[in-house]
């Protein structure tokens, strides 16, 4: 008798909460964009783990942790995974935040707390009534594990104020080589790690015979260091305490001898803050702040000269001493904004926030540092739409070498959370600009045929509307034009605003458009009539 009694109070008392559920649900609704409360969401979490199999919660990442196992990760993580949880992995995508429950932020103490078994068994068999779903199938065998260990770089990371105690210091990048030979051995190579040498240690970094120079003649021993090595070469001799650029530099290229002087007027704002001769504008102003690691204005001393590691990592002392992610700032585990500043501090052009500095006018963020905030120390330079300037043409878009970080803060993937190393691998790579993957590939992560994000056709061909492998099929050569002068004649680097420059555009603003550019014995009226006859693209947007 007492135990019918008892179940049917607890029958009555599930019955009950099934009530105010249901009348709970009438009330709010049963909508995916409703928030979860805590208690849901702890729940939801704490079913999802306890139906984790046990074996499943103990298994161990049975592949390295290694360059080559993070980045086919990453790889996959960007095809099956960054839809939703963005390419970030902080999951603040327009799908992801539509999805009930939403989509966790996959950098947060909650979900790096799992256990490699745990993240391996969610990846591989998503999760029932959620949005996260099974690993599309066929895939590799190990292409979970290797989502895990690309996962596992991404974790939470310290302010840059934690990052490393105030007792910190520069090591030099050489002190980094032990724990990361394959990357030192990599980044090595790169120009920014050869961007000013001295040519007492490296004899062979003086491109061109020196006897050549008619232009404003100088003997070797007069460089004390010899700046860039791809689109054009300049020399900077030492006087007194500081650098100054000799008058004459090597254009790559076209293998000749030119002038070099930024004009008085109408160039780079400093000018009106310095004597016009060369031997009067000091690199440590102009240049040295972004060509080395810790440039000291006052001292004229660097930590080391080059983009060294610590350029970017912050003072590595500590994490030398006790190797740990705590210790180090990591570009690759901020968020969007801050991994991006540190990119941007050096590829743009603007002017420090606090004017003068000492009574000099300084060309580069003094006092900025990575995990700090830029845009506290550093201004972009400012855009007069529908004039050309010495920065910009009339769109915006810049027209003038070292303007990347310009461009790029007005794109869609800026917005969007995509950061320059999404696409670029600073530490180095057999591809051109230090690409992850070739430019007819590494747009393709994110952007095939079939994707959220376009294009919206069948095949790549009826987009680009050119024979698949040419040039014109290539992304880049419609998206990312190479227009911006790199100081030499008919050296070129690529825009960055991922705009497609329109042949009307050309016709009003004088700008240069891909598809004329290209096809040089076309004119504009030519490129107009052909891109409105275009069905798989809006004319509005290609054509005038």
């Amino acid at each position: 008798m007492r135990l019918s009694r008892t179940l049917g109070i607890v029958t009555l008392a599930i019955l009950a909460l099934l009530l105010i559920a249901a009348a709970g649900i009438r009330l709010r609704g049963f909508r995916a964009s409703s928030t979860p409360s805590t208690a849901e969401a702890a729940l939801a979490h704490a079913v999802r783990n306890f139906a984790i199999p046990g074996n499943a919660h103990r298994a161990t990442n049975p592949y390295k942790r290694d360059a080559i196992t993070i980045e086919r990760g990453r790889d996959s993580y960007l095809k099956t995974c960054a839809g939703c949880h963005g390419v970030d992995a902080r999951g603040r995508t327009a799908l992801g935040q539509s999805i009930y429950p939403r989509v966790p932020d996959l950098r947060s103490a909650r979900t790096q707390s799992l256990t490699d078994g745990d993240l391996h068994y969610i990846i591989e068999n998503g999760v029932q009534l959620s949005g996260m779903p099974a690993l599309p199938m066929p895939h590799a065998e190990n292409a979970s594990w290797e989502i895990v260990s690309y996962l596992r770089t991404a974790g939470e990371h310290p302010s840059a104020d934690a990052a490393a105690s105030s007792t910190a210091h520069y090591v030099g990048s050489a002190n980094c080589q032990q724990c990361h030979a394959e990357i030192y051995g990599r980044w090595k190579q790169t120009t920014m790690a050869n961007v000013v040498r001295d040519p007492k240690a490296h004899p062979d970094a003086i491109l061109p015979d020196l006897t050549t120079n008619k232009v404003a003649p100088f003997t070797r021993d007069q460089i004390a260091f010899v700046y860039g090595s791809r689109w054009k070469q300049r020399y900077f001799t030492h006087i007194g305490d500081d650098y100054y650029p000799l008058s004459a530099q090597w254009d790559i290229g076209n293998k000749k001898w030119l002038p070099y002087h930024v004009p008085d007027k109408g160039a780079d704002w400093w000018t009106a803050f310095y004597p016009t001769e060369n031997a009067q504008r000091p690199t440590s102003a102009t240049c040295d702040g972004c060509h080395s690691v810790d440039f000291n204005l006052q001292t004229k001393k660097v930590a080391e000269w080059n983009v060294g590691c610590e350029r970017c990592h912050g003072p590595g002392s500590d994490h030398a001493a006790h190797p740990t992610r705590a210790n180090i700032q990591n570009p690759g585990a901020m968020d969007d904004v801050a991994a991006n500043d540190t990119c941007i501090s050096c590829h743009s052009q603007g002017r420090p926030r606090a004017g003068l500095i000492n009574g000099k006018a300084v060309d580069w963020p003094a006092g900025y540092r990575p995990g700090l905030k830029l845009a506290d120390f550093w201004k972009l330079e400012d855009t007069a739409l529908g004039q050309t300037d010495f920065l910009h043409f009339p769109d915006g878009t810049a027209h003038k070498n070292r303007m990347q970080g310009n461009d790029f803060v007005q794109s869609t993937m800026y917005r969007h959370g995509v950061t320059c190393s999404s696409c670029h691998d600073p530490h180095g790579s057999a591809n051109t600009a230090q690409l992850r993957k070739p430019a007819d590939k590494i747009c393709l992560d994110c952007h095939n045929t079939g994707s959220a994000n376009g294009p919206h056709t069948a095949t790549l061909e009826q987009h680009t509307h050119h024979k698949a492998g040419s040039p014109g099929s290539q992304c880049v050569a419609c998206h990312m034009p190479k227009i911006e002068s790199e100081g030499v004649p008919g050296a070129f680097v690529s825009a960055h605003t991922f705009r497609f420059i329109s042949p009307g555009m050309t016709d009003q603003y004088k700008m240069p458009n891909p598809c004329t550019t290209c096809h040089k014995d076309k004119n504009t009226a030519w490129a107009g009539d052909t891109l409105r006859q275009w069905t798989s693209t809006s004319p509005w947007r290609v054509a005038d």
